[in-house]
């Protein structure tokens, strides 16, 4: 029985370090899922070009207003599963991704959509109007979402 318990205890030691972060970019989770990751750290994060930010709602909430710093991947696309080339450069697997959406509820469907290909996917509790309020840039004028 000792022996069992050394494999397994093994075994349980070896997935937390394969799943484990670098010591430089260490993060934790809230019990629901939401990073716990300061605003302050997303927004220095997002600003240095260390992280990007996806808005997980659909067209038509993206057209009504957006942020400045995000790129719209609603979850209705990434559900169906086939993303074009330009929506997969969203995703880069060596750097922090954010999300959001309206009220905090469909980031967490995203991430584990996400954390399942690879991505370090970081849901905000935060929605957008509680960004816009902590001083993220709103723009109308963001780049167009990809095709």
């Amino acid at each position: 029985m000792n022996s069992t318990y050394s494999g397994f205890a093994a075994l349980i030691c070896g997935l937390m370090l394969c799943s484990s972060s670098s010591a430089d970019d260490k993060h934790t989770f809230t019990r629901d899922g939401h990073t716990t990751d300061s605003l302050a750290k997303v927004k220095k994060q997002l600003k240095d070009g260390k992280a990007t930010l996806l808005d997980v709602r659909e067209q038509n909430e993206w057209d009504e207003g957006h942020l400045k710093a995000a790129r719209l991947l609603p979850l209705s696309v990434l559900r169906k599963g086939k993303l074009s080339d330009k929506q997969k450069k969203l995703l880069p697997k060596n750097a922090p991704v954010y999300c959001h959406c309206r009220s905090g509820g469909r980031v967490l469907a995203v991430a584990k959509i996400l954390k399942a290909q690879g991505i370090d996917i970081r849901p905000l509790k935060s929605g957008y109007a509680d960004l816009v309020r902590a001083g993220f840039e709103k723009s109308k004028d963001a780049p167009p979402p990809p095709e």
